[in-house]
């Protein structure tokens, strides 16, 4: 499969969950350190977006991360960031972490300290990877505002940086 045929897909699995799919032309244990490591998730996270500027990246059970990049909004340029907390880990397998967008100033997630994303990563065979992402949010209407966002779009061409450095390791 062509690295251009892997696609995005974003599902609705319950009011507030948001599930994002998608498949990469590259082994498991190179996605995984792509996803893991500071300085090869600055290669991909602004997903060609804007500059990267914060890239803190502990991935270890109670490790906290912070990612920031400038970016074009409606308004000029803005500062997007992101911190979280990683709550359970399973070496090249599972990511467990509760994350907040810097931007919102009111309660996010169930708990109202974050959205709570379970990353799974699927050895396919042949070189390939499915890496899951499974969002919980705190209802309908954070969900909604999330997917309105345009961050289905944001994650596709993340996603596509995250396969292309996953392959530069190789």
């Amino acid at each position: 499969m062509n690295a251009t045929q892997n696609k995005v897909r974003a599902t609705t699995p319950a009011d507030d969950q948001i599930l994002i799919e998608r498949e990469f032309d590259a082994p498991k244990d190179l996605v995984w350190r792509a996803y893991t490591e500071a300085d090869l998730i600055r290669k991909w996270w602004h997903g060609g977006r804007g500059e990267m500027t914060v890239c803190e990246m502990d991935a270890s059970v109670g490790g906290k991360y912070r990612f920031a990049m400038n970016a074009q909004g409606p308004e000029g340029e803005m500062e997007v960031a992101f911190t979280g907390v990683t709550t359970e880990l399973v070496e090249g397998e599972k990511i467990v972490a509760v994350e907040r967008f810097e931007g919102y100033p009111g309660p996010q997630g169930p708990n109202g300290d974050g959205a709570v994303n379970t990353l799974t990563f699927e050895d396919l065979g042949e070189g390939r990877t499915k890496l899951t992402l499974l969002m919980e949010v705190s209802g309908k209407e954070e969900r909604d505002m999330i997917l309105g966002s345009g961050m289905a779009d944001g994650i596709e061409d993340s996603f596509g940086l995250l396969e292309q450095t996953a392959n530069e390791l190789a």
